[in-house]
């Protein structure tokens, strides 16, 4: 039988299920219930945005999508989001997924730090997004009815996750601070790493290569 959460079924194929197993095994608590909230609260936003993404899609972009903060996933050379996305169209192409729909994933997880841009593309894009703005940030709850926040989050909890999640943050990137280059990440890393200080744009900019 079907799983159904806040009126959102989870993926029941055997790519889904072997994803949530493996999501499960090799992250950690608050990542797996972090991401399956992402799925259903990005399902949610997108009925209200009038989007329909392919449920299979979305529920691998929300497994993976914060898979780089950990290992066996977490690198050394990239942004965290790019180990995720990496991963979860490897996933997809092991087990014969078309490459559109895996390259449709691998951007979805890349952008999802990403303002705005997510909402200009694929469904799939643009709810993965809605899903971690409404976990992490807070964003645009008011779309989602009071009965449906209270079943996704009975079903998966998030006690101190705002604490848990910006640890989680920054120790998935601290040791590779010059991938927060541009991204929502340097502020992570300003907080909780003592005197870290963002590369700033302008600097770059004055001090490159160009002789003027």
């Amino acid at each position: 039988m079907t799983e159904n959460i806040a009126g959102v079924p989870i993926p029941d194929s055997a790519l889904a299920r072997e994803a949530t197993d493996l999501i499960r095994e090799t992250t950690t608590e608050l990542i797996f219930h972090h991401s399956r909230r992402v799925y259903l609260f990005g399902s949610l936003q997108a009925r209200a945005l009038g989007l329909r993404p392919d449920p299979e899609l979305l529920y691998v972009a929300a497994l993976f999508h914060d898979t780089g903060l950990v290992p066996p996933y977490r690198g050394d050379d990239q942004r965290f989001e790019l180990d995720g996305a990496d991963q979860a169209r490897a996933f997809l192409l092991d087990h014969g997924f078309p490459a559109g729909g895996a390259d449709t994933v691998w951007t979805a997880i890349a952008l999802h730090t990403t303002p705005e841009v997510p909402y200009k593309m694929a469904p799939e894009i643009a709810a993965t997004t809605a899903g971690v703005e409404t976990d992490v940030l807070g964003l645009n709850l008011a779309n989602i009815a009071r009965s449906e926040i209270d079943a996704v989050t009975a079903a998966h909890p998030r006690p101190d996750f705002k604490r848990q999640i910006l640890r989680a943050f920054a120790d998935g990137f601290r040791h590779r601070p010059d991938t927060t280059f541009g991204t929502v990440n340097a502020d992570v890393l300003e907080h909780f790493v003592p005197g870290y200080r963002h590369i700033d744009f302008v600097d770059v900019i004055e001090n490159s290569a160009w002789p003027e």
